[in-house]
């Protein structure tokens, strides 16, 4: 099926900003975000409010972008990434009562400008990675990865640096 592409600027739809030429496929569930403009996003991906991707990012299918997540210019987010915004996550308070909003701590997480996130990784909350770095498939990043780094594992380590372009 061919994606809705979004040409002109600052065009909202569900309290979401998009910038132009926006390209968004089927069964995306985006709320009370930001896309920037040129960016791609693939099926099935969630991007909660709060949450902001930078100009010319491909985000691809299966993504769970959540709120406090700042992804920049030039990114690449391969299949079923999932990023976590809570450290300590619970489903009720100590009486027992459901946690809302108000009872827990967001800790924002940034994926800055021309990294490359691979497959089936998750990222914890309260994570930078840096520019150009470069995340291996399925990995856990548990820690900040330095700019041009490129890691790989569980918890994900650096391997090398990433070449020159």
């Amino acid at each position: 099926m061919e994606p809705v592409t979004i040409q002109n600027e600052k065009q909202s739809l569900n309290n979401v900003i998009l910038g132009k030429d926006v390209r968004i496929f089927n069964f995306v569930n985006a709320y009370g975000c930001r896309i920037g403009d040129g960016s791609k996003v693939g099926a099935f991906v969630e991007i909660q409010k709060g949450a902001a991707i930078g100009k010319n990012c491909k985000i691809s299918s299966h993504t769970f972008i959540c709120e406090g997540v700042h992804i920049e210019d030039n990114v690449f987010i391969g299949h079923n990434v999932t990023f976590i915004n809570d450290r300590f996550p619970r489903a009720t308070n100590a009486d027992g009562s459901l946690q809302t909003e108000a009872d827990w701590k967001l800790e924002p997480t940034r994926v800055c400008r021309g990294a490359s996130v691979g497959s089936s990784v998750t990222i914890l909350c309260g994570i930078t990675i840096g520019e150009d770095a470069i995340v291996g498939a399925g990995s856990v990043v548990t820690r900040d990865v330095p700019p041009r780094a490129i890691v790989a594992g569980n918890p994900a380590r650096i391997i090398r640096q990433t070449p020159d372009r």
